[in-house]
C-alpha cells in the first residue's frame, strides 16, 4: 500500500506535547493539518507553541524561517471536533482512558467519510478494546508514537483484532513518509516496546533492592560496558517514576501477573514518597537546586600487582577482543586448547581463573567446576572499546587474587568495580532477559524479530537489537544463561522463552 498523499487533511485530536508534536510532524511532511482540543483556546496554544520550538531551530541555522512560516500555514486551531469532519486521517492523542476514547472515536465514525482512517496514540489501552463499539473496527488502528514526536524516530502501527491489513500498511508507508521508521505490532499489551523494556528496569531494581551495587555504578556499567546510551535509574528518573511504574503495572495485570513483568517494591516506594525523578526534584537521584550532585560510580582504586602471562583455554569467541586489546597494551597471551566439556573459554593468571559469567554465580560455579580463586567478568557490547566492566568473586577467592583481577583490568583501561556475588552480574542478564522478552513477543506473533530489534533501537536507542545480540553471543549461550538465572533464583521470571530455547536447540538464529 502507498502512503496518503500529501493533499490529505490530518486530523489530530488532543493539543498536549503529543498532540501537537504529531500535528508538527504531519505539517512538516506536507499535509494540512486540523489540531482540535475541547479545552478553549488549547489548539491555538499548542500551534503557538510548535512555533516558538521551529523558531529556536531557526535561531541555530538548523531552519530557515521561511520553512517555518509553510509549516505553521498548514496547521489550523478548531475547537469544535465538527471542522475534523474532512480529514483522510484522524490521529487521537488525548488522556488514557479507554471510555472517553471509545466516546471520541464513536463520534468521528458518525463524522467522518467511510474511507476515513482513525488511530490512537494509547500507549497501553488495546486498540481491539478501544474500536470494539465502532460499526466498522476495522478501519482502526494504533499509531504510536513516541515522546517528542517530532524528534523520536519510531512509530509502532498497532493491528486490532478488527484492523485490515490494507489500513495498516497504509499507516505504515504514511510513517515512513513523514521520515519516522514504522513497525508493526499487534494490539498486546505493552505492544513491542513498552514489553520488550521491562526487564531493562526491572533488572536494574531488582539488583539494587538485593544490594549487588548502587544505583550509579549500575548505570554506568550499562553505559560504559553495555553501550546503553542511560542507564535504568538515570532513564526512569527522567521518563517519571509515576509514569514508568504505571506502565510496569499496566502490563504486569493484563498478562494476568507474569511474573516477567512483576513491579518492584523499590520504585514504588518512590512513587508513594512523591520522588518522581527530574520532574519532582528527586528520584533515584537529587535534581533540587543548582548545585545537586549526581553520585559517582563506585570504581576500584588502582590496584598494583604484577601480571603473569595470561593464559587462554579454549576458543574466546564473543572474548576475542578482549585478548586483542590484552596483547595490545603489551601482555603476553598463551593460548590453549579447552579442557572443558562445552569448550567454555577460561582466562588464567596463575592460579586465578577469570571466566566470562554465564548466568551463576561465582560461588556456584566455583564448586562445580573445583576452582578454589574463581572471578566472573561481565559482558560487554565491545570488550575493544568498553570503559567498565563489573566483577565477582567466588567466596573461596583470596584478596590478593581479586587485586590481581582488578589490575589485569586495568592495565587494559578499563574501569572495574566489584559486585556481590550475583547470578548474571548487570549487562548479562540485562541483555539476556531482552533478547528473552523479544523473543516471546515474536513468538507470540506481537512483531516480527526484524520489528522487535529495530523498535528497541529507534524507540529508546538501544545500542543493538536484542535478539540480534543474542544471536552475535550466540542463542545457546543466552538460553544457558537463563536457565542457570531461573536455577538461582527458583523464579519463573527467568524461564526461557520456548521459541528462543527451540532455536538453540536447532541452532538456528533469528535473523538468518
Amino acid at each position: 500500500m502507498s502512503a496518503l498523499p500529501t493533499s490529505a487533511v490530518i486530523g489530530v485530536i488532543g493539543a498536549g506535547a503529543m498532540g501537537a508534536g504529531i500535528a508538527q510532524v504531519a505539517a512538516q511532511a506536507g499535509h494540512s493539518v486540523v489540531l482540535h482540543d475541547n479545552q478553549p483556546g488549547a489548539a491555538k496554544a499548542g500551534i503557538d507553541n510548535i512555533r516558538r520550538q521551529l523558531e529556536k531551530r531557526v535561531a541555530k541555522g538548523k531552519m530557515s524561517q521561511g520553512d517555518v512560516d509553510n509549516i505553521i500555514a498548514r496547521l489550523q486551531p478548531a475547537g469544535a471536533i465538527d471542522a475534523l469532519a474532512d480529514s483522510r486521517l484522524v490521529i487521537e492523542a488525548i488522556v488514557e482512558n479507554l471510555e472517553i476514547k471509545r466516546q471520541v472515536f464513536a463520534q468521528l465514525e458518525a463524522l467522518c467519510s467511510p474511507d476515513t482512517l482513525l488511530a490512537s496514540n494509547t500507549s497501553s489501552l488495546s486498540i481491539t478494546s478501544i474500536a470494539a463499539n465502532l460499526e466498522h473496527p476495522e478501519r482502526m488502528a494504533g499509531m504510536h508514537f513516541f515522546n517528542p514526536a517530532p524528534i523520536m524516530k519510531l512509530v509502532e502501527v498497532v493491528s486490532g483484532l478488527a484492523t485490515t491489513s490494507e489500513v495498516a500498511e497504509t499507516l505504515y508507508a504514511t510513517a515512513n513518509a513523514w521520515g519516522k521508521v514504522a513497525v508493526h505490532a499487534s494490539s498486546t499489551p505493552g505492544f513491542i516496546v513498552n514489553r520488550v523494556a521491562r526487564p531493562f528496569y526491572a533488572e536494574g531494581l531488582r539488583l539494587l533492592q538485593e544490594g549487588a551495587s548502587d544505583a550509579a555504578t549500575i548505570d554506568a556499567l550499562l553505559r560504559q560496558a553495555g553501550g546503553f546510551r542511560m542507564g535504568p535509574f538515570e532513564l526512569m528518573d527522567l521518563i517519571g517514576h509515576d509514569v514508568n511504574y504505571a506502565v510496569t503495572r499496566s502490563v504486569f495485570d493484563a498478562y494476568y501477573g507474569d511474573t516477567r513483568f512483576e513491579p518492584s517494591l523499590v520504585q514504588q516506594a518512590l512513587v508513594e514518597a512523591g520522588r518522581l525523578g527530574r520532574k519532582s526534584g528527586q528520584g533515584f537521584f537529587d535534581y533540587a537546586g543548582e548545585n545537586a550532585a549526581k553520585p559517582q560510580p563506585k570504581f576500584a582504586a588502582p590496584a598494583n600487582a604484577e601480571l603473569p602471562t595470561l593464559v587462554v583455554q579454549g576458543d574466546p569467541g564473543v572474548i576475542a577482543p578482549l585478548l586483542e586489546r590484552t596483547q595490545e597494551a603489551g601482555l603476553d597471551v598463551v593460548r590453549r586448547e579447552s579442557l572443558q566439556p562445552d569448550g567454555t573459554p577460561r582466562l588464567y593468571l596463575g592460579d586465578l581463573v577469570l571466566a566470562l559469567s554465564d548466568g551463576r554465580c561465582a560461588a556456584e560455579r566455583a564448586v562445580n567446576e573445583g576452582l578454589n580463586a574463581l572471578v566472573l567478568f561481565d559482558l560487554c557490547l565491545d570488550y575493544r572499546s568498553a570503559s567498565a566492566i563489573a566483577l565477582a568473586a567466588s567466596h573461596t577467592t583470596s584478596p590478593e587474587a581479586r587485586q590481581l583481577a582488578t589490575a589485569f583490568f586495568q592495565r587494559l583501561g578499563i574501569d572495574v568495580t566489584w559486585l556481590t556475588d550475583t547470578p548474571g552480574l548487570v549487562v548479562l542478564r540485562s541483555v539476556a532477559m531482552l533478547a528473552n522478552e523479544a523473543a516471546d513477543a515474536v513468538l507470540q506473533g506481537v512483531c516480527s524479530a526484524k520489528d522487535g530489534d529495530l523498535a528497541m533501537q529507534a524507540g529508546v536507542n538501544y545500542p543493538r537489537g536484542p535478539l540480534a545480540w543474542a544471536d552475535s553471543l550466540g542463542l545457546p549461550f543466552v538460553h544457558r544463561t537463563l536457565t542457570h538465572l531461573q536455577q538461582s533464583y527458583g523464579e519463573q521470571r527467568y524461564r526461557s522463552s520456548f521459541l528462543l530455547r527451540r532455536n538453540a536447540l536447532s541452532e538456528e538464529s533469528f535473523h538468518e
